[in-house]
This record gives structure tokens, C-alpha cells and sequence, in this order.
């Protein structure tokens, strides 16, 4: 367990934690691209790290992410008007282009040069796989965006799908590292009673990398079997969760990429970006978001109970909850632990292996970073950027095989 000094350290991510310090020397999801698709459309509202925040499209399609409130009177620039490169202010007409630079202050004298003596809070953006990210740190430690597997895929082989998460991104986050739990949360076949004897237990190791962390959990699968499954944690808060076995160790058809991104310390937005080798079509991409409201809300949510049917609990799911997507049951078990988990309070064992350490790999970046070390994996070289191999891998194999060999050839790229 945490003691609570060490919890508070690393959920806590506003302007000056330390925490919040480490995420904002990263590249991260700000919002997606279709939630500014129009250039001179309307502004959208972002929350990100505790602030609040406008993003826009200009006239020239650059995009703008802007401190919300207006720097002559605090009105909000979500009601702005998004005409000629800019963002002007209803209030007294106050208009600032994507850099936060005070372009005009109508309402003062022709001749007065006091817009010139500001800058408006603004965030450098880059637009990737229909997502929106921004860097919020010191502008002489921006870093490149590493090239992962999405940065190389056609616009029709990826599909963000962006939902929120009504606690802290850690509880959401180490869910994706809990391996033993797909056992029980995730079991929507309960007849098969076999499985929890088989499986419910795995082998785990975890190891360092030079992007964070890779989890491994070993199952016994059948008879002279074994299930192996690999999942790297990708600073600050990334994943990618390998699928349901397979019969051959490979990477999966559908892929996700997993961003855990904190609104505040007690809201997180899970972007899944999904990616796919054949292109994906309407209805494919319909079915990817049915479990998402238009407003990005969860349709099985905690203020519903998840839509629990206490019958098929009994009968079919073991959770009751009749998911389209794992996180769905995922949510059940995270939000219900509380908006933020008081891990002082745990009773850890041997299947929380993986997310002791995850949390120390956590705490000793924070440590580092305010001792003035540099933080893993954030890259300033461009021979370093290339992370495309970067998978989660699974698959069954004969008892007694060294997976590791196995994944040569496929196995991800570790910087």
C-alpha cells in the first residue's frame, strides 16, 4: 500500500504539483478533431490538469488552445467569436491568435500599444490520428511526439473513442495493469466455472523500460498450455491491453491505444484510439462508440449503477454489468472505489504485483523530476523518436517455451 503522503503525490495533478508538473512534460490528448472540425467553428470547452481551457480551428486551420477567460476581464473565450486567425472576446472585442499573442483591444485608443505588453496562457498543439495533443511545460523542454504504431496508419485504419471516467486517472489507469481481475470483472460466460480454477491466478512479472514499464502475466491455459500476455505502460499515463486469447502469439486485428488523461484530480478522459490493418467502416466505427453518450458520458454509468441486472449476475456475467466494451466494467470496479482511492487503506497481495510497480516507477519519476533529473521518455532526439513496434502482445504457447524468444521479431521496440 501507499501511506497517504505518497497517494496524495501521485493523484494530485494541478498547476504546481509535483505530479502535475511530470504530466506536463508530455505530449497529451487535449480533445478530438472532430470536436473542432470547421475552421472559424465554434470553440470547444477543454479542462486539462485542473485548468481551464478554449481550443479552436483559426481561418487557416491552425488550432489554438487558449486560457478560457479573457486577460482584460475574465469573460469566458467558449462564447468568442473564431474569425480572422483569431479568437476575439465579445465583452470589448479583445482578439488573440493561436500563440495567445493580443492581436487588437478594439475598445482602447488607435495609437495605445497595450495589447503588446501581453500574452494570453496558450498551448503549442499537434494534430495526429483524429486527436488534438498539447504540451503544457516549459516551453524550452518541449520534447518531440514520439512516433508510435498510429503515427503510420491511414486515416480510415484508426477511430478515437474518448469517454469519461468519474474518478482519478490512476484508479483507471492501473486497471489496464491488474491482469488477475479479467478473470472475474471480465468473465461474460459463467458456465464456464473451469476458467476461474485455471486462470484466476496468473504469474507476474513486471520490468522497467525506457518508456516506462512492460506488465507480463502468465496463465495456465490447458493441458501442456500456457497464455502469456504483455502490456507496456507508456509514459505519463498511456497503455495498450493486449485482446482474449489467441492460438498464435501476434499482436491483435483491433488494436487500442489507451491515453488516461486527468481532467482534474477527480475526472479522467480515457481516449481508446482504436486501429485497425483494413480499414474501418461506418457501422464498424458506430459499434466502436455505442457505449458512449453524445456528451462523451458513459451510457452504464455510476449515477445508473451501470445498468446492473441482478439476474444476469446470477445467471450469465459475472459482474452483471453487460458490457460492449471492458471499460465499461472496468468503470464499475474504478469509480466505486471513490473519486480518489485512499490506497493507505489497501490489502495488497501477490496478484497486485504489476501495480506496486507501477507506482514505484511513478513516485521515482516524480522524485527524479523534482531533483532536476530528466523524466523517462521524453525525447529530444529524433533517432530516439521511432516507438512504431511499440505492441501489447498475447497468445497460447506450449508449456515450457521461452515467450521471450517467441517475441522476438514481433516484440516492441524499447527505445
Amino acid at each position: 500500500m501507499l501511506c497517504r503522503e505518497e497517494n496524495e503525490l501521485l493523484t494530485r495533478v494541478g498547476p504546481g504539483t509535483p505530479m502535475g508538473q511530470l504530466m506536463r512534460r508530455y505530449w497529451m490528448p487535449a480533445l478530438l478533431s472532430v470536436e473542432i472540425s470547421d475552421a472559424e467553428g465554434a470553440p470547444a470547452r477543454v479542462r486539462l490538469l485542473g485548468e481551464d481551457l478554449v481550443a479552436f480551428r483559426d481561418s487557416n486551420g491552425r488550432i489554438g488552445l487558449l486560457g478560457e477567460h479573457c486577460a482584460h476581464r475574465g469573460t469566458s473565450l467558449f462564447f468568442g467569436r473564431n474569425e480572422e486567425c483569431g479568437l476575439r472576446c465579445i465583452y470589448h472585442g479583445w482578439k488573440y491568435d493561436v500563440d495567445g499573442n493580443v492581436v487588437e483591444t478594439p475598445a482602447e485608443p488607435s495609437a495605445s500599444e497595450f495589447g503588446k505588453k501581453l500574452r494570453h496562457t496558450a498551448y503549442p498543439c499537434k494534430e495526429a490520428a483524429g486527436m488534438i495533443f498539447t504540451y503544457m511545460g516549459p516551453p524550452e523542454k518541449m520534447p518531440l511526439l514520439p512516433r508510435y504504431e498510429w503515427a503510420d496508419l491511414k486515416a480510415e485504419q484508426v477511430f478515437p473513442v474518448k469517454s469519461l471516467l468519474e474518478c482519478n486517472y490512476l484508479q483507471g489507469i492501473e486497471g489496464d495493469f491488474d491482469s488477475s481481475h479479467t478473470s472475474f470483472l471480465h468473465n461474460n460466460n459463467i458456465q464456464n466455472a473451469e476458467r476461474l480454477k485455471r486462470d484466476g491466478a496468473p504469474t507476474l512479472e513486471a520490468e522497467d523500460t525506457s518508456y516506462g514499464m512492460r506488465a507480463i502475466s502468465i496463465r495456465k491455459f490447458a493441458a501442456e498450455q500456457i497464455y502469456v500476455r504483455t502490456s507496456p505502460y507508456i509514459m505519463p499515463s498511456f497503455s495498450i491491453v493486449p485482446g482474449p486469447p489467441t492460438a498464435k502469439f501476434e499482436e491483435d486485428d483491433l488494436r487500442g491505444f489507451r491515453f488516461w488523461v486527468p481532467l482534474d484530480d477527480t475526472t479522467t478522459w480515457l481516449y481508446i484510439l482504436n486501429m485497425t490493418k483494413k480499414p474501418l467502416d461506418d457501422a464498424e466505427r458506430k459499434a466502436l462508440r455505442s457505449w458512449i453518450n453524445a456528451d462523451y458520458s458513459r451510457v452504464r454509468n455510476f449515477h445508473n449503477d451501470y445498468l446492473i441486472d441482478r439476474e444476469v449476475q446470477r445467471t450469465q456475467v459475472y459482474s452483471g454489468i453487460q458490457s460492449v466494451n471492458a471499460a465499461e466494467q472496468d468503470g464499475c470496479a474504478t469509480e466505486t472505489m471513490g473519486p480518489i482511492c485512499d490506497r493507505s487503506k489497501e490489502h495488497l497481495g501477490y496478484s497486485d504485483k504489476t501495480i506496486i510497480a507501477l507506482r514505484k516507477m511513478l513516485l521515482n519519476a516524480v522524485r527524479d523530476l523534482a531533483e532536476g533529473k530528466a523524466p523517462p521518455h521524453v525525447i529530444h532526439d529524433p533517432r530516439e523518436v521511432d516507438f512504431s513496434r511499440l505492441r501489447a502482445l498475447k497468445g497460447v504457447l506450449p508449456a515450457g517455451t521461452d515467450w521471450r524468444k517467441v517475441m522476438e521479431g514481433l516484440g516492441p521496440n524499447d527505445g
